[in-house]
């Protein structure tokens, strides 16, 4: 069956590409693609290419590079062997922008009927960054600061404020992102136009004290060295984000001497199997965010700025480079 894909052949080029697909074999779904998420950061850094080489960036992305990792689909054939889904049923999945995908029975889980397919699509990012508050251990009355208001920032405030924390101070330099988190839940919003003046109004909104936890959801390697400085002694600085390259840090005065602890949490850190002592898979992450949604206990159609039909794809990309500030969440939408 014929299938088309989105793919980057190269820096710089977006294209559509057709690709023919099978039937599932035992312990496989086949799925037809109804919205997929882009992800704003990860997705243009590997369009661009800017990274450095000789990093984790450029084992990652390899050209012709296949972006995308948050759709949402209809099981429309099962293989052999398949127990626990049905055809007709949506699911999540991990798979890139495509028309179709071929999924393992374990990487997929089930949406609720009653979640929106577009706020589904938000499950990779919303899981990856519930992971993060858990390594983090956000907890009641941590007073946390989010550098960077993109999917990943908005959803790291709204459950910053769900662990219990409060203050939750989000920062940015685009007033749309601005406003946006004050739905998201933070309780203060600052514009990052001068970083001294910056810290100084994140001293006073805690007291004297200066932020429990920071993360940084920028991306950007040149923000982590000031935005550490906004941690208070003995607190932590997570990242978040997958930086761009190198930054050029102060350890003495900066990580030693506040005895501030540095913490990454990449989305992978994610524990593939289940245990007493790991519980908190991707899979349990994802089944939660979508408790959520469905109880109604969370909603995040607020998070939806743009939408495009997967055909429109360039577009998309191209409103991205040419601003990606003015955008949050943007869903490709399938079928006619």
């Amino acid at each position: 069956m014929d299938a088309f894909r989105v793919v980057f052949p190269e820096p710089g080029r977006v294209e559509i590409e057709r690709f023919d697909i099978g039937d599932p074999a035992a312990g496989e779904v086949l799925v037809e693609t109804k919205a997929t998420l882009i992800s704003i950061g990860t997705e243009l850094t590997a369009l661009t290419g800017e990274f450095p080489e000789r990093s984790a960036w450029s084992a990652y992305v390899k050209y012709p590079f296949s972006p995308g990792y948050s759709c949402v689909g209809k099981i429309i054939k099962v293989g052999s062997g398949v127990k626990g889904f049905d055809v007709g049923d949506i699911v999540a999945t991990t798979s890139p922008h495509a028309t179709y995908s071929i999924e393992r029975v374990e990487r997929i889980v089930k949406v609720p009927e009653n979640v929106g397919i577009e706020s589904a699509c938000f499950h990779t990012i919303a899981a990856g960054v519930m992971n993060s508050i858990r390594l983090a251990r956000v907890s009641l009355g941590d007073a946390v600061v989010v550098v960077g208001l993109g999917p990943l920032g908005q959803m790291t405030v709204i459950f910053s404020r769900m662990a219990g924390a409060y203050p939750v101070i989000a920062l940015d330099l685009a007033e749309r992102r601005i406003e946006i988190a004050k739905t998201s839940g933070a309780t203060h919003t600052l514009r990052v136009d001068d970083w001294k003046a910056v810290r100084e109004a994140i001293r006073r909104i805690t007291k004297g004290r200066m932020a429990d936890k920071v993360f940084e959801v920028t991306g950007n390697p040149d923000v982590i060295s000031k935005a550490i400085t906004l941690t208070r002694s003995l607190g932590c600085f997570i990242v978040l984000s997958s930086p761009r390259g190198k930054t050029i840090l102060d350890f003495h005065d900066e990580v030693n001497r506040p005895s501030r602890i540095i913490m990454g949490t990449h989305f992978t850190s994610q524990p593939e199997h289940e245990s007493p002592h790991t519980p908190w898979t991707r899979r349990r992450n994802t089944e939660l965010f979508f408790d959520l949604l469905s109880s109604g206990f969370l909603r995040i159609d607020h998070l939806i700025t743009h939408r495009y039909h997967w055909r429109d794809v360039k577009k998309a990309y191209n409103m991205l480079l040419e601003d990606r500030t003015r955008a949050v969440g943007v869903i490709l939408k399938f079928g006619d």
